[in-house]
This record gives C-alpha cells, sequence and structure tokens, in this order.
C-alpha cells in the first residue's frame, strides 16, 4: 500500500481500503453523513473522462508554454496561468473520485457532467437547480446544491463562482432560517470543498501500488 499526500483536502475518520465493492455507493461519505447520488459505475465513468480532459489540459498548457517562450505577449502569460491553475483543480477534483474509488472517501455529493458554469463577474442569476426562494426547506435544499456545486468544480472559475454564490445568498433569508444547523453544516462544507480545491489543505490518498512497485 502506497500513500501521497494532495493539496486537496481533508477529514477525520479511518479511511477504507480497497475499491468500491457495492454497485450503489451508501456509504462512500458517512464522515460528512451524507449520501451521494451517482452509483460506483457512474463513478468509473467521471473518472476516465476526467482523465482524459486532464490529458487535453496539459497539452493546452505545453503548447501556451511554447507560445510564451517564443516571445508571446502578456496574454499569452495571462492564458498559461489561467491554464496551470485549472489544471491544478482538475487534479485535485480527479484526487478525490480516486480517493471515493479507492477508500470510500471524499466523494463529491455530485458529479456535475457538464460542469457547472457560473460567472461571477456577470449580471446573471445564480444558475441554481432549486428555486431561489427562502423559507427553511428551500433553503436547506439551495445549501445543499451549493455543497455540491463547490465539490464538484474542476476550474478555479467554478469555485470563484461558487463563493460568490455563497456570499450573495446566505444574507438573503430572514435570520432564524439563517441559523439553521443544517443549512449551516452544508454552507460550511461547500466552503471546505473550495478550499480543498484552491489547494489549501493536504489530504491523504491511500493507493494500492502494482506488485512489481
Amino acid at each position: 500500500m502506497g500513500a501521497f499526500l494532495i493539496a486537496c483536502g481533508g477529514g477525520g475518520g479511518a479511511g477504507r481500503s480497497g475499491p468500491v465493492e457495492t454497485g450503489t455507493i451508501a456509504k462512500l461519505a458517512e464522515d460528512d453523513q451524507f449520501v451521494p447520488a451517482y452509483d460506483k459505475a457512474d463513478l468509473s465513468r467521471a473518472l476516465i473522462s476526467e482523465r482524459g480532459l486532464e490529458a487535453s489540459a496539459e497539452r493546452q498548457v505545453r503548447d501556451i508554454e511554447a507560445l510564451v517562450a517564443a516571445g508571446s505577449t502578456s496574454a499569452g502569460t495571462d492564458r498559461l496561468r489561467v491554464a496551470l491553475n485549472d489544471l491544478a483543480v482538475r487534479r485535485r477534483f480527479i484526487a478525490t473520485l480516486e480517493s471515493c474509488q479507492l477508500q470510500g472517501r471524499w466523494c463529491p455529493p455530485r458529479l456535475d457532467e457538464p460542469a457547472w458554469v457560473y460567472d461571477p463577474a456577470g449580471e446573471d442569476p445564480v444558475p441554481l437547480d432549486t428555486n431561489l426562494r427562502f423559507d427553511l426547506d428551500t433553503w436547506r435544499k439551495i445549501t445543499a446544491e451549493l455543497h455540491g456545486r463547490a465539490c464538484a468544480c474542476r476550474t478555479v472559475l467554478c469555485i470563484d463562482g461558487v463563493d460568490v454564490a455563497i456570499t450573495q445568498l446566505e444574507e438573503r433569508p430572514m435570520r432564524a432560517v439563517q441559523e439553521d444547523d443544517t443549512a449551516i453544516q452544508a454552507i460550511t462544507r461547500a466552503r471546505e470543498c473550495t478550499f480543498r480545491l484552491r489547494g489549501k489543505k493536504l489530504f491523504r490518498v491511500d493507493r494500492v501500488l502494482p506488485e512489481s512497485e
């Protein structure tokens, strides 16, 4: 069993070794007390897709690096910075999926395919599936969705969008609704996910290494 640390997140509770055995992921997020809506097959497909997108992003980075090295303008440098940052976020997201598959930990509540897009610099309202009403029941649904969106981010723009969405929305419910423990917990977990995906926390993933290693 090999282990490595990834700047992506952490949490309590003992990890489980080995792949997920059941067809439906029932206890993958036991430490966070929620059950993802996807199953093992969905998770495997997501990993295949994300690894392909990671390879494409790596090629894009190399192409932009070549342009910058050849004397491209500052726009090329900005593109390189964005591409590198997005690649890092995607790798951290992939790491959470791998941990989910191997250990049943760090499972995002949802996989979001296609990925969620919200430009915080724009004027459009926050694009949530949940209606933007702020009674207690709806606010719990909103915060649960924000938690799921946050943990499924693959780009810096997505993370920024979630952060802005939380800031915009969390002041709108009445005080009694704002202080609901379930909603507060969901917002806290959403922020933990964006923090991890920005690379500001470490989390451990145990992998089974090939016998030759």
